[in-house]
This record gives C-alpha cells, structure tokens and sequence, in this order.
C-alpha cells in the first residue's frame, strides 16, 4: 500500500510543481512591458510600505535594503519576499520632506562593510543634514555609527543622496538649505557634491585643497549615480523651470541660483561670459520632479544598456534616458508608467540585470487617486519569454518647450501637482486655490503673486511653508490663460482679465 501511495505522488509530483509555479507566475505580472524585441514583466515585490525613500542591493544576503522616511531601515529578502526590520533611528526628524533619506551599502570582497547614510536631525530649533557611517556585518545587522559630516538644513532642499564610485571615494549630494547664498559659497558644504574618503576625511587629490567640495552650484539634488567607468550622474529639481540631469565634473559649477537649467538667457549668458557656468546635459521645463537615479549598464536588456533610469515624482513615471557612448550626452528618452503607479521615489539596478523602483505614495505630497490601499510599493523589471499579462509599450518623450495654449492646460502643466486639480491645495503647504479671497479679489494682487512668487505667507489665518515661485518667464498670453482659468474655476466667479492687466506689473 506504502509503494503504490509513494508512486502515485511521485507521478502528482511534477504536475502540482507546475501548477503552483504557474500560478506564482500569473500573480506577480502585473504589466507586461513591450520593447524593440525584448519583453519585460512588471510585479509587486512588497506592498503597504511607508514611504521608501531609497533602495540598496545586499549581495551578501541578495536582499533589497531600503529606507523609509520615518526613520526605518528594512530588508528585502529576494527570494522569499519576506520584509523584516532591520533597525530604527531615533534621532531622524520627519517632516515632510525631512528625514530618512540617502542610503549607499559598500561590501568589498573580504573587508568590512559599511552603510552610509543621510538624514535629517534636529536640535532645539535648528535642522540638520547628517551623513553617518554604520559597520554592516554579513548577517545585515548594523552596528558602531560614526557621524562624518553634519551641515545645515531646513524644512526643504536637503538633497542627500549618497554613492561609493568605482574610486572607492564617497559622493554625498547636498542641497542648497532653501538659502540664497550657499550654493555659490564654495567654502559652505550645501549645494554641493562633497567627496569624502571611507572614514570621511578629506580625499588629498580634492579638486580644493583640505575642502570635501568637489563641484558647487545645486538647488535640491534627488538623484546620484555613476557609470562603470566612474563617470557620475544627478538629477535636480528646478524651481519653475528647469529641471535638470548633470554630469559632474569636480571643480566645475553648475550655476543655481544665477543660472537655471541652461544658458539661454541674455543675463544667464552674462553671468557665464564672467565665470564659467556648467549646463546640464538634459532639462525639463515643464518640471516633472525628478527623484532617484540609476546607471543600467547590463547587456541583460539590450534596448536600455547604457543608460540612465530615472523615477520622477510630480510626472509621475520611470523614464529611460539613453546616453551617447562616451556619456555626456543624453541622445534618446522613453517614459514608462505615466500616471499609472503614482510618484516614484527610488530606482536601483542589480547585477543580473533585474531593476527595482519604489513608489512614494505616502508621502507629504499624494497626487490625484493616491495612495492606493497597497501602496507605497517596491517593484520589479524582469526580462521574461513572453507577455504575460497585459501589455503597455513605452512612450516617446515629446520636447514641450510650449506645452499647453489653454488655461486648462497650463495649469496642469505648471500648477495642478501643487494646488491640485480641484484647486483645494494642501493643508499648512500649498494654499487653496477653491472660493480664494486672493483669486476672487483686485487682479493685479493676483498676477502679482503669479508674476514674482510668495514666501512666508499668512493665508485664512493658516501659515503655507512652501515657497511659490515666480512665474514670469511664461509669455503674457499664457498669464491671461492661466489668471483666467483659475478666476473661473474651483467655484471662484471673479471677472476675466486681459493682457493690459499686466503691463504695469512685468
């Protein structure tokens, strides 16, 4: 009786293998993702997470590390799928955009291991930007801290993506600290890529002599990555304008807060005729918020090798920026994802060519239809046989130097990832725009607010901490359509206006 059970089990055996890979397989497609002549399944690896701000790859353990932005730093087994803790800092300060940011895991073969990280901080009143060293031992557990750099910071513009490059020397992307002043201070460490050795000391072939500086001149770097060859790579949000992908080149500045994005303006070409300016080898103007970055040098999925993979937050895509063989150019982009998995926060590539990106869908700032009862979400890229589940193909990105002629449209371009579609804002950050004392009122107060920005502002008794930039460089006719369009709009009911309005106010 025993023998004829163990064969029947063993004829079941292979068909219940099947069955239960199959289905495994059906679950975790979400997409399938149609290139040239590859094709690539998209899958949730972990779900409900809160905020994961950046992703690392733990060969050791071939486990995804990431951060979140309360201050936890969690594990991803590969394999399992399984998500365990690692540990939880004390003394992050999350706020907003403040908190658990960069991370970069260094596992040399045979040394000790070491994970660095940024973070905010706060004392009394006063912010800060840390970056901090943590022993990593091979069973993923951290230990011995070791503060190596502590800058100012502020409620924004914190920046703090980290890297080890191929010249085993650390890269830390700071940003300006909302100020006016500190990018352009090369003797000031915000604004800056700094370079640092493993134990954060000086490096001695700095480009500045006894400075960490390497190259100056950023607003609010969200992305850091480098090449096989060590060439090294950021993404920066720009204010209205402009955002930006740089190549970084030590010693070299990269212009804010006199330039913006590229050189094409009779004062910015001034400004760089005096002292030389760096432009960006990629910008977008309408900005898309740029956010984590990744060099995918792997020959795994052929249409993608050699190039940079870019989450973005407020356009709310992956988008695939293909470099020129000596990579200081971008040639060619593609977008994948547009409004499909919200904002995307991180992207990391691995080894054997799969890639990983996280979405940000908890955080301080949720778009229309977000978040999501799964989100936040770590997903996978993998190259696959066939399509699997339903196909999308990526989209060429148009150039848009004009992008929108209506009011409707403009204001989604250049207005709606802030003041939100239905105009409502976003409490104590972005003021309403809906039955607006100010959008309702004389016109002139207004254009003003759209023509030169706001800062600091008391509105309805309720103080708004973001800064409004100025709108001026939009040509007149588009004011008028975007003034026009929110007076008659949100259930505001104020007159229309015309360009005469403006003409007293540029």
């Amino acid at each position: 009786m025993k023998k004829q059970t163990y064969i029947w089990l063993a004829l079941l055996m292979p068909l219940l293998s099947s069955c239960v890979a199959k289905t495994e397989t059906e679950s975790a497609a979400i997409n399938s993702i149609q290139l040239e002549h590859s094709v690539l399944s998209l899958s949730k690896e972990a779900t409900k997470l809160h905020v994961p701000w950046d992703l690392q790859y733990d060969k050791v353990n071939d486990a995804i590390l990431f951060s979140e932005i309360s201050g936890s730093i969690r594990k991803l087994d590969i394999k399992t799928k399984a998500v365990t803790l690692i540990d939880s800092l004390a003394d992050v300060y999350h706020q907003r955009t403040l908190g658990l940011l960069g991370m970069a895991l260094y596992q040399p073969e045979g040394q000790q291991a070491y994970l660095y990280l940024s973070y905010t901080s706060k004392k009394d009143s006063s912010i800060f930007s840390n970056l901090y060293r943590y022993e990593y031992s091979p069973e993923g557990k951290l230990a011995h801290p070791k503060l190596l750099l502590q800058i100012p910071g502020n409620t924004g513009h914190n920046g703090s993506r980290v890297i080890v490059s191929t010249d085993k020397k650390v890269y830390w992307a700071t940003g300006d600290a909302a100020s006016d002043t500190f990018a352009q201070d090369s003797s000031t460490l915000n604004g800056k890529i700094l370079r640092l050795n493993l134990d954060g000391s000086i490096p001695k072939d700095n480009p500045i002599a006894n400075s960490y500086v390497y190259a100056w001149g950023f607003r609010n770097m969200q992305g850091l990555t480098h090449d096989a060859k060590g060439l090294i790579y950021t993404s920066e949000h720009g204010d209205a304008i402009e955002d930006e992908i740089n190549l970084i080149r030590p010693l070299k500045n990269y212009g804010w807060p006199q330039i913006e994005g590229m050189i094409d303006t009779d004062k910015e070409k001034a400004i760089a005729k005096r002292s030389p300016r760096q432009e960006p080898i990629k910008s977008w103007t309408p900005v898309v918020a740029p956010s984590g970055l990744a060099y995918y040098g792997s020959g795994v999925i052929p249409e993608w090798k050699h190039s940079l993979l870019l989450a973005t937050l407020k356009n709310q895509s992956l988008r695939i920026l293909k470099l020129s063989a000596n990579g200081q150019q971008i040639v060619d982009e593609k977008v994948l994802f547009k409004d499909q998995l919200g904002r995307l926060r991180s992207v990391l590539t691995l080894p054997n060519g799969d890639i990983y990106f996280c979405s940000s869908n908890r955080d301080w700032n949720p778009q229309k239809g977000f978040p999501q009862s799964d989100d936040d979400v770590i997903y996978r890229l993998r190259i696959t046989d066939k399509a699997s589940a339903p196909i999308i193909k990526p989209t060429t990105s148009k150039v848009m130097n004009n992008p929108a002629k209506t009011g409707q449209t403009l204001y989604e371009a250049y207005c709606a990832s802030c003041h939100k579609a239905d105009g409502k804002g976003l409490n104590n950050t972005f003021p309403p725009l809906a039955n607006s004392t100010l959008v309702n009122g004389n016109p002139k107060d207004l254009l003003r607010v759209i023509l030169h920005g706001l800062k600091d502002k008391h509105i309805g008794g309720a103080k708004y901490e973001s800064t409004m930039p100025s709108f001026s460089f939009l040509k007149d006719e588009d004011i008028v359509e975007i003034t026009n369009y929110i007076r008659t709009h949100f259930g505001n009911s104020a007159s229309t206006i015309n360009q005469q309005h403006l003409t007293s106010l540029r």
